[in-house]
């Protein structure tokens, strides 16, 4: 993998001359050697992708968009607008199945997700890395983190997040501010760790619960919200919520079978069984 270390765009005299390929510009002042790929689940989101594709970086290594069977213009936005845009059409059908779709595709060393609804400013994506190259593994945005908000969250789903992510929290051990949230960005090592095999919206809430299983690195990013551009959100409060919940008490579940395990193997070894 690629240095992970936040280097000057102009070396001092100390530093040994390297080629401008090794690195991308972030600022007059910053710049950064990781390849960044940002993965783009969308579904018919051809009028929002204009406002998408105007804040992401130009530094950016590579655009995934997983296009889950669209019936408007979605993939001739997505190629007018970035001609080098990697689509992948999508075989199943869910949030979690596109991300994963669009994972298995990427050439980054990092890796964005970011929703195709214009809700996420890509101008935080520098957020997200700078949180990464400085030694997180995960980095998860959150809108209720101090410096973050929401202009899309009725009081039902904002009380159902807080409530979701309090049980996340004790029983996983975990200190999150937000639970179900799409923004996130990690190293690429992270997926063979926390192995993803759910479909829906709560693809979010498992991966969050399976970096704190896997002991990795996370770092929150307060990020902001926005009220999705144009048409309506797949998104249902209580449907979800149920799935998400679901997703907790699953993992819960095999969090108390791995201790059970776990014990049982140590008492054998204590006392002195045999295979």
């Amino acid at each position: 993998m690629s240095s992970s270390v936040a280097r000057p765009v102009i070396p001092d005299a100390s530093t040994p001359a390297r080629t401008p390929a090794h690195y991308r510009a972030i600022s007059m002042h910053l710049a950064i050697a990781p390849r960044v790929s940002v993965v783009i689940p969308a579904m018919n989101e051809a009028e929002n992708l204009p406002y998408v594709f105007k804040t992401l970086p130009e530094w950016i290594h590579e655009v995934v968009l997983v296009d889950g069977n669209s019936t408007d213009d979605t993939v001739r936005v997505a190629r007018d607008l970035w001609p080098e845009v990697v689509v992948v059409p999508q075989s199943g059908k869910g949030k979690g199945d596109a991300l994963i779709t669009g994972f298995e595709k990427c050439a980054g060393d990092i890796i964005v997700m970011v929703d195709a609804d214009g809700s996420a400013d890509g101008q935080e994506i520098v957020s997200y890395v700078s949180a990464l190259v400085s030694g997180a593994d995960f980095a998860k945005g959150s809108r209720f983190a101090n410096g973050g908000g929401t202009d899309d969250m009725t009081l039902i789903r904002k009380f159902g997040n807080r409530a979701l992510c309090s049980v996340v929290n004790a029983k996983f051990g975990a200190r999150y501010t937000d639970l179900c949230y799409g923004y996130n960005a990690f190293w690429r090592h992270c997926l063979d760790e926390i192995d993803l095999d759910c479909t829906g919206f709560e693809v979010e809430t498992l991966m969050n619960i399976r970096v704190v299983k896997a002991g990795l690195r996370v770092q929150e990013i307060p990020s902001h919200e926005y009220l999705r551009i144009h048409g309506a959100s797949n998104l249902r409060a209580v449907r979800d919520g149920l799935r998400v919940l679901g997703v907790i008490l699953r993992e819960r579940s095999n969090r108390r079978a791995l201790r059970a395990a776990s014990a049982a193997t140590r008492s054998s070894t204590a006392r002195g069984d045999r295979p």
